[in-house]
């Protein structure tokens, strides 16, 4: 992906906070990222991004689609790239790991489910709480 190309398209100007930003959603092996993590990671990188920066940045993203903010049970607000398609989420209560899946049956009886009662799915979101198996 071409980080300027997407922050331009976005409608938003290219600076070296939103580059630096996108490019660590794009590259991170974790897809469910917070603004802790992303300030901890740049850190690390000596990259001097303020915290309230990051925040700012992700909420222009989020805002422009260029990626989701979900709240799951930790109470910190963690970011994604926006998808190319639908799935949802599985949270691990231990470990706070989040899990992505896809699953046709689960969709189309949901789908079902909404037109029983008059109505059809315009968006939603699902996330299942699970912890390991000993």
């Amino acid at each position: 992906m071409n980080t300027n190309k997407e922050i331009r398209s976005a409608g938003l100007k290219v600076t070296h906070a939103r580059k630096s930003i996108l490019n660590l959603l794009e590259k991170s092996n974790n897809s469910h990222l917070s603004a802790d993590d992303i300030n901890k990671i740049l850190f690390k990188k000596n990259d001097e991004v303020g915290i309230a920066t990051i925040y700012r940045v992700l909420n222009q993203f989020v805002d422009a689609g260029i990626c989701i903010k979900h709240h799951f049970d930790s109470g910190q607000a963690v970011f994604e790239l926006t998808p190319e398609g639908h799935h949802d989420h599985m949270v691990c209560v231990k470990t706070g790991k989040v899990i992505e899946f896809e699953d046709d049956l689960i969709e189309a009886r949901q789908h079902s489910l909404a037109k029983k009662s008059g109505y059809k799915i315009v968006d939603h979101s699902l996330v299942l709480y699970v912890e390991p198996i000993d």
